[in-house]
């Protein structure tokens, strides 16, 4: 089974709460399974370009205009895409570690996610009906804020925005650990919440471990 973790935080792990649910997330599913090949993407350390015309015309164009053919020079501007969704189809499990920034995701996040939702490579338009182009079965959130939340907070544009976009492509098992209320100025109780977030981490962990092929 293979795993595709990409990483959006720019801390080093131990001032990173995200990164810390993370290494016990991942030290979890070796210990339950020593089968499972995971792919690790830092965006810290490959950031994603943004979305060029060339790109949009490359994967949009001949969605809309018939006959289309992408130039060489809009394929080479999607070299990043290309590769991208190569490994976002090879994917069985994508874990998705990010802090909450602005009440959302951070934009080096986003910026990867509008290269692996692409017509044409994970997944195809056939009249008004989308079909997957790919083996992804969960998706796993581990994130942190300062903020403490409740569920269905207003405040939480995160989690509504990877549901939707995840089911979109035919992913409804999305899961999340999350470690809110970690800014200690307002939250006395941080570490009891990571230390909460870090066992649900995990327990996630252990399901993924489970999967079979």
């Amino acid at each position: 089974m293979n795993v595709l973790h990409i990483c959006a935080n720019p801390k080093p792990v131990d001032e990173s709460v995200s990164k810390q649910l993370a290494v016990s997330f991942f030290s979890t599913l070796a210990a339950n399974n020593e089968d499972i090949e995971v792919t690790n993407i830092d965006l810290y350390e490959t950031p994603p370009p943004f979305f060029s015309m060339d790109t949009y015309r490359c994967f949009w164009y001949p969605e809309t205009i018939e006959g289309y053919q992408a130039t060489d020079k809009e394929k080479a501007a999607a070299s990043y895409t290309f590769e991208q969704c190569q490994l976002f189809k090879q994917a069985d499990v994508l874990v998705l570690t990010m802090p909450l920034w602005g009440a959302s995701t951070p934009a080096i996040m986003k910026a990867w996610l509008e290269h692996v939702f692409i017509p044409g490579q994970t997944y195809t338009i056939e009249g008004t009906e989308v079909k997957p182009q790919h083996a992804l079965r969960k998706v796993v959130l581990l994130v942190s804020s300062g903020a403490a939340l409740s569920e269905n907070d207003p405040n939480d544009a995160l989690t509504p925005q990877m549901r939707s976009s995840f089911e979109f492509i035919g992913v409804d098992d999305v899961v999340c650990a999350w470690a809110d209320g970690q800014d200690p100025r307002f939250h006395h109780d941080y570490e009891i919440r990571k230390q909460l977030a870090l066992e649900a981490a995990q327990e996630l962990a252990e399901e993924v471990a489970e999967l079979t092929e």
